[in-house]
């Protein structure tokens, strides 16, 4: 009998059973019932808590609401100058568009025949280039040029409320001033502008931590425009739904006993994809011990170390001597795991075997662990991981090694 492991821990992926985001839904559900745009939406969060996950959910709630969505995830590449951002909206919003007749013309059939043809104009991705090259003024102009155009052939389809614009890893948005390139406040100051003017059109960005000072950063009124949600990692209560309801949905599979719920929800923290990632692992023993008519328990000893091979193992990878070194004494703080500062850092170095970090090369060095993706500044003089339980592997590792 084939028993097919419910359990998906791929990035992205949706869930057997996605527990424990209620509120968040909720608050984007508030979000809906704007007339006017005054909030738009940011989802952060470390990674693996499942924003992207969620973000996925979010998209057919809004479609019963009679919201159009479109996105895409952003990359660094969309993210280097104002053209690349100008052409992603565009890419974005043509599929919908171009469904729509703006115009129709006579001409002339071709062929012996003669006469005259009726034909349709769409607003398709050629055509909104097409405003954007010709309107005039700046990348500003030109953009809201489009957008507007685009409005307007969708609000002519009486049941759309209005168009959300939904953008994953929203964290690689920058502005480049060494290069006079600002796409970031070019699509900040795009959607403020024309949300003043009353159009519905709402940006729903999910991205790490360092999201939300980086919009601020570029456009003081984001503290205004974004509703930020924060997505932590499930109560204790919400990773046992995680764990027991796929298990459930499977009664020829052994039910976990409350100690396998007990050690894999401390195992995951609580983080979305941890729980996956380890459920996976221990469904397919179960399977198997079942099959052999054996007594099923949780290998944690041999889902640790595949967790650490397969999730942290890269990003440690790419770490200098001198930055584990750093990483290390960041993990022996007592809240590593929450918010640490750079004096902090510095206090508990001078007890740590090997050089001990002055602040300012501890800030160097944290600067330069937040471009590889393992640190991120929070607000100002405190950091946290970027990834979860990076603590506990390095006091695992680091020491072995």
């Amino acid at each position: 009998m084939e028993l097919a492991n419910p359990f998906r821990p791929g990035a992205g992926h949706q869930p057997p059973y996605l527990a424990g985001r209620q509120a968040e839904t909720r608050e984007f559900t508030r979000l809906l019932k704007q007339d006017t745009i005054l909030e738009n939406m940011v989802l952060t969060g470390l990674r693996g808590v499942g924003k992207t996950v969620l973000l996925e959910t979010l998209k057919p709630l809004a479609s019963e609401k009679g919201w159009v969505w479109v996105g895409a995830d952003l990359s660094e590449s969309a993210s280097l100058t104002e053209e690349s951002i100008a052409t992603r909206l565009c890419t974005d919003i043509s599929p919908i568009t171009s469904s729509i007749v703006v115009s129709k013309k006579r001409i002339n059939r071709m062929g012996f025949a003669g006469g005259q043809v009726t034909q349709a104009e769409t607003l398709g991705y050629e055509q909104l280039r097409l405003i954007y090259t010709r309107s005039p003024g700046l990348a500003l102009d030109k953009l809201k040029a489009v957008l507007e155009s685009a409005w307007l052939a969708i609000s002519s389809k009486n049941s759309i409320r209005g168009v959300i614009f939904a953008y994953d890893e929203a964290q690689n948005l920058a502005d480049h001033s060494e290069k006079d390139e600002f796409p970031l406040s070019l699509l900040l100051d795009t959607f403020q502008s024309l949300q003043r003017k009353g159009l519905p059109l709402m940006l729903a960005l999910t991205g790490l931590p360092n999201l939300f000072p980086k919009l601020v950063d570029a456009r003081t009124f984001c503290e205004r425009m974004f509703r930020v949600v924060f997505l932590e990692s499930l109560s204790r209560k919400h990773s046992k739904e995680a764990i027991q309801r796929p298990f459930q949905s499977m009664p020829k599979v052994p039910q976990l006993d409350e100690s396998s719920l007990n050690t894999i929800i401390e195992m995951s923290g609580g983080y979305p994809y941890f729980i996956q990632f380890i459920c996976r692992e221990v469904y397919d023993v179960f399977v198997q011990c079942w099959r052999r008519e054996e007594v099923a328990s949780v290998p944690i000893h041999e889902i640790q170390q595949k967790l650490d091979t397969d999730f942290f193992s890269a990003r440690w990878a790419r770490t200098t001597d001198r930055q584990r070194d750093l990483l290390f004494v960041i993990s022996q703080l007592p809240e590593c795991d929450r918010e640490f500062t750079v004096q902090e850092i510095v206090e508990k170095s001078r007890n740590a075997p090997g050089s001990s970090f002055s602040g300012s090369h501890a800030n160097q060095m944290l600067a330069a662990l937040g471009r590889q993706g393992l640190i991120f500044k929070n607000r100002h003089g405190r950091y946290s991981f970027a990834v979860p339980l990076l603590g506990d592997y390095i006091r695992r590792n680091f020491q072995l090694n």
